[in-house]
C-alpha cells in the first residue's frame, strides 16, 4: 500500500456531522461494502463546508478526506467539472485539470485502478447529494 494513501487518510479534520446541512447522501459501493454520508453546506452555488462519515477502507478515507478538503469555497459547477474527469485518472490518456485539484492525481491512478470504485465513491457520494 501506498504511504501517501495512509498520510491523506490519516487527515481527519472534517470527519464530522454538520448540523443543519443543505445537502446530504449517502452511498454504498455494491462491491466491497463501503459505505459513505456526506453532508454539505451550500451558499449561494459555493460548497461553504463539507462533512462526513464512512465505514471503509483505507482508499476511500483517503479519497474522501482529500476532497473534504478541496471542496470548501468552490462553486458547484467547478466541483462538477473535476468530478465528471475524474475517472478519466485512471487511464493513460493525461488529463488537465485546475491546479487545485492535482492532489487528486496521486491517488486517483493507474497504479491503483483496482481500487477505483472505492476511490470514486466519495465524489459520486458528492454527486448525489447536489443532485447533480
Amino acid at each position: 500500500m501506498d504511504l501517501k494513501i495512509l498520510q491523506i487518510a490519516a487527515n481527519t479534520e472534517n470527519n464530522k456531522v454538520l448540523e443543519n446541512p443543505t445537502h446530504k447522501s449517502k452511498n454504498k459501493n455494491p462491491i466491497c461494502g463501503d459505505e459513505m454520508e456526506i453532508s454539505l453546506n451550500v451558499k449561494n452555488d459555493v460548497v461553504e463546508d463539507m462533512g462526513y462519515q464512512c465505514k471503509s477502507c483505507v482508499y476511500c478515507q483517503a479519497s474522501v478526506s482529500l476532497l473534504s478538503r478541496k471542496i470548501k469555497h468552490k462553486k458547484i459547477h467547478e466541483i462538477k467539472d473535476f468530478i465528471s474527469t475524474a475517472e478519466g485518472f485512471f487511464t493513460d490518456v493525461k488529463i488537465n485539470t485546475e491546479k487545485h485539484w492535482n492532489d487528486f492525481k496521486e491517488i486517483l491512478d493507474k497504479k491503483n485502478i483496482s481500487r477505483k470504485e472505492c476511490l470514486l465513491l466519495p465524489l459520486r457520494t458528492v454527486l448525489k447529494a447536489l443532485k447533480i
